[in-house]
């Protein structure tokens, strides 16, 4: 392609592709773009936190940023349901989203055209293998449902982490063993009854609802779907990605951890820290718990999913070197801080609202207020110190916002 045409447009095509498997998942999203949500015109319904650079950054590090205008990067963006929530959610970035597939390409350029942010997003079609092709570093990476589908995670986790800043954090979305147990036995199910024809996914599809609609309605493969997943699986694109898959490979927490230790970067936590948290699982038991805090972090990780195979994926930050680390434990240091309210709040201005995690949340009075006070620009924001003398609560109240994502910290000057 010209170079001159490259320069100008907005979506840019690298023809090599670097393996078969590369093409091969290739073809299934041109054939069944992923994932299949439906076009509006205008912002996406909603949020994700994880996609709002300033509440994920101080999920990770306890202190809302300090970029104005931070570098994001959609890696493997699909048909763009992330990469319009990005762009919604972070009106100053620069945000770059890529993709193997042409045909999901297509589709996410189209949603962001509708939703009236694609001239602010590059869209270039690129394996997540060649992502040194871009220019520069990345502030924040997003990358869902990706990594799991390269032949060689290894080397796309390095090339991510390669593209990382210092001080940046990268969001990952791979696939859990335990809980997709039956979708695996379904998926090898499906490739021997396709025999010569594997790769051909309409005809997956079709051989896939045909298993279903004939097993016994007690079949445990058969109630897991209708169970858990039949709802979205009615689309095919859904179907597809789940069940005829070319290429997918499941962790479980010791590999996930060893994998993560080979990359470089740290890990910062898993997005949906509720999941792991003990006192879901152990109920009153004071010897469970006191058991489960005598265990490392990781063997604490591999006994929650050991005991919850409702666990499908894992999803969670790493972060590159230097990150700042603030959990706000000394009072002076918090007293002269500045709270600024969540931009994730939804429902807000109201006491009934939904929290970061979509949790409804009825704020007190004293909450509300505060709240209020915190919603106003960081030049003309007001300290912790100066709040709560007009307000009812106090540091310890303070502390629960805190740890609710309900506001983020912005540290006094040094």
């Amino acid at each position: 392609m010209d170079s001159t045409l490259l320069g100008r447009s907005r979506f840019s095509f690298f023809a090599a592709m670097p393996d078969s498997v590369t093409q091969a998942v290739s073809a299934l999203y041109d054939a069944y773009p992923f994932p299949p949500e439906p076009m509006q015109d205008g912002p996406p319904p909603g949020y994700n936190w994880r996609w709002h650079y300033p509440s994920a950054y101080a999920f990770c590090t306890g202190r809302a940023p300090q970029l104005g205008r931070p570098r994001i990067l959609d890696a493997g963006c699909g048909t763009g349901v992330s990469t319009d929530y990005l762009a919604h959610l972070n009106p100053s970035a620069e945000i770059t989203a890529i993709d193997i597939s042409a045909g999901t390409l297509a589709v996410a350029q189209e949603r962001c055209q509708r939703s009236g942010v694609a001239d602010r997003i590059h869209f270039q079609q690129l394996s997540l293998y060649d992502v040194a092709q871009l220019p520069g570093e990345f502030d924040q990476i997003n990358c869902v449902g990706v990594l799991h589908h390269l032949e060689d995670p290894d080397r796309g986790l390095a090339a991510l982490a390669s593209k990382l800043a210092p001080g940046g954090i990268l969001h990952i979305f791979v696939y859990a063993e335990i809980g997709r147990a039956e979708i695996r036995q379904m998926q090898e199910a499906i490739a021997l009854l396709q025999g010569e024809r594997r790769g051909d996914y309409r005809d997956g599809v079709a051989i896939g609802r045909e298993i279903f609609s004939q097993l016994p309605a007690n079949n445990r493969l058969r109630r897991r779907e209708e169970e858990r997943w039949a709802l979205e699986n009615q689309r095919d694109e859904c179907f597809a990605d789940m069940y005829v898959h070319p290429q997918e490979i499941d962790y479980n927490t010791e590999t996930l951890r060893r994998w993560i230790e080979g990359s470089g970067l740290t890990f910062l936590g898993f997005s949906d820290r509720d999941r792991w948290q003990p006192d879901r699982l152990f109920g009153s038991s004071d010897t469970l718990r006191d058991r489960f805090q005598s265990l490392s972090k990781w063997q604490r990780y591999r006994l929650i999913e050991l005991l919850d195979p409702e666990i499908t994926h894992f999803e969670f930050f790493l972060g590159r070197s230097p990150l700042p680390q603030y959990d706000w434990s000394d009072n002076d240091q918090l007293l002269h801080a500045k709270p600024v309210r969540n931009e994730c709040l939804y429902g807000w201005p109201s006491r009934d609202i939904f929290d970061p995690d979509y949790r409804p949340r009825t704020l007190s009075e004293a909450e509300y207020a505060f709240l209020e006070q915190c919603d106003r620009p960081l030049d003309s924001a007001l300290t912790v110190a100066e709040l709560l003398q007009t307000s009812s609560l106090d540091l310890a109240a303070v502390r629960q916002l805190i740890d609710q994502q309900l506001i983020l910290l912005v540290p006094a000057q040094t």
